[in-house]
């Protein structure tokens, strides 16, 4: 499944929200759970991971007017840790929550490229302009400025390029004689030489559409005997090689890609929260059910399981609320 087609489909929603909804009941409740000593942390569970981020939006709204708090503020006063970070993360609307997950990848001492990349190869146009709009609001600074100033380099220009947007077409039209041509050229800035002609790879990578890459992947395996991801990994290193076999991976299946990133955060010692966190809000209400397929399909075990093995407490409970039943 393709990453331009994947955030249309109903069957990918994960959290669909309450069908018989009234804000000023969750609110109440919320300010019962949080009033007084201690902490209903059920409670908050309950209530805001069985709601869509629209509805959350309304409690908010209702807890504000009723209770005269706001409720982001009296969530973080009261919860700390992974739990307070994933359910904060559920209040803010989607495309603020990713300019403030590439805000926070930016500031203070070191970038967290991965981020970055993460969210630059994995939106489409109309997402990411969404995203750039919220930056500059919330921040009051333009994120390709910001961008520009953190990082340096291909890595910078790939960014630059890939925030563009310029491979959402839908089209789907491929012009097969282009598509051999950029094979080659990809093949003449690569293999064919000592060095690498950095700026090819970038330009072909993030300016083509998403169905023309894929020919052209094909017309290159024919041509170099090798994958394209093969040639990126021995031709470049570091975050460079991370943000081009991103944009590989996402133009070959987008699902897969949130999968093994998820799988990844979850393997091994040690859970990168961050990252489990910020991909199971941003793609509960667009493909996270397809994402969990994936997943089964490619490791064997289901995503709620390992998220079971590897978390505890009230975090586990409503990061398993989040992603469901895997049925």
């Amino acid at each position: 499944m393709a990453w331009w087609k994947a955030w249309i489909e109903q069957e990918g929603v994960a959290v669909k929200g309450s069908p018989h909804f009234n804000p000023d009941p969750d609110a109440e409740t919320l300010y019962k759970a949080m009033k007084g000593i201690g902490t209903n942390e059920q409670a908050i569970i309950d209530v805001l991971t069985k709601r869509s981020n629209a509805q959350r939006q309304q409690i908010a709204k209702s807890f504000k007017a009723q209770f005269g708090k706001d409720l982001t503020e009296t969530l973080k006063s009261e919860l700390s840790g992974k739990f307070e970070r994933l359910i904060v993360g559920l209040m803010y609307p989607p495309y603020r929550y990713e300019a403030k997950e590439l805000h926070d990848a930016m500031k203070g001492l070191g970038t967290k490229e991965g981020v970055i990349i993460e969210i630059l190869a994995s939106r489409t146009k109309n997402q990411l302009q969404e995203i750039m709009k919220a930056y500059e609001e919330d921040y009051g600074s333009s994120l390709e400025e910001d961008i520009q100033a953190d990082t340096s380099g291909y890595l910078e220009r790939i960014l630059v390029c890939l925030l563009q947007g310029s491979r959402d077409d839908v089209s789907g039209f491929v012009d097969p004689g282009l598509a051999v041509q950029d094979a080659q050229d990809l093949y003449a800035a690569g293999e064919k030489i000592h060095g690498t002609d950095e700026m090819k790879f970038i330009t072909i990578l993030c300016t083509r559409s998403a169905t023309h890459l894929m020919r052209v992947f094909e017309e290159y395996e024919k041509i170099a005997s090798k994958s394209i991801e093969d040639s990126i990994k021995s031709e470049t290193h570091g975050s460079l090689e991370e943000a081009m076999l991103t944009v590989v991976k996402c133009t070959r299946n987008l699902h897969s890609y949130f999968a093994e990133r998820l799988y990844y955060a979850l393997k091994g010692a040690g859970t990168r929260d961050g990252t489990l966190i910020r991909n199971i809000i941003s793609r509960s209400e667009i493909d996270l059910n397809l994402i969990k397929c994936q997943f089964k399909k490619m490791y064997g075990k289901t995503l709620s399981s390992m998220i079971m093995g590897d978390t505890s407490g009230d975090y586990k409970n409503a990061l398993l609320n989040l992603v469901g039943s895997d049925s």
